[in-house]
């Protein structure tokens, strides 16, 4: 083997086993990238389910009288950007009840599902 041939033959040793780094390289950055834009939109959803059970309890629980029509469209929009059907649906029974009853155990229930997406 001539030693031109020899020098070609480890620049392309060297490339391969390069690519195979640095795919390598990019397969773990890419899992680490899913994972850190998994905990990110998790915060974001919990983030929004706080702001949501914040502003539900200053103004709904702490209300004195009812609560206005613009403050019940600002709560039913906040409830709509969490993206989560059961919260959505449970949202819904509370503000369908019929009686002060009905509407504390579909508070609680509320309460308790937003909670339980904050965790």
């Amino acid at each position: 083997m001539s030693k031109q041939t020899k020098i070609l033959s480890i620049v392309i040793i060297v490339l391969i086993a390069s690519n195979i780094f640095f795919a390598a390289k990019y397969f773990l950055l890419r899992e680490e990238f899913n994972q850190v834009k998994a905990i990110a939109n998790a915060k974001n959803t919990n983030e929004k389910a706080l702001n949501f059970t914040k502003l539900f309890v200053a103004e709904v629980l702490k209300a004195d009288g009812e609560v206005d029509f613009e403050t019940r469209l600002k709560l039913e929009n906040a409830v709509r950007e969490l993206n989560n059907d059961e919260i959505l649906s449970q949202w819904q029974k509370f503000i369908e009840s019929e009686t002060e009853e009905d509407a504390q155990v579909e508070v609680k229930n509320l309460l308790e599902m937003l909670i339980k997406e904050i965790e």
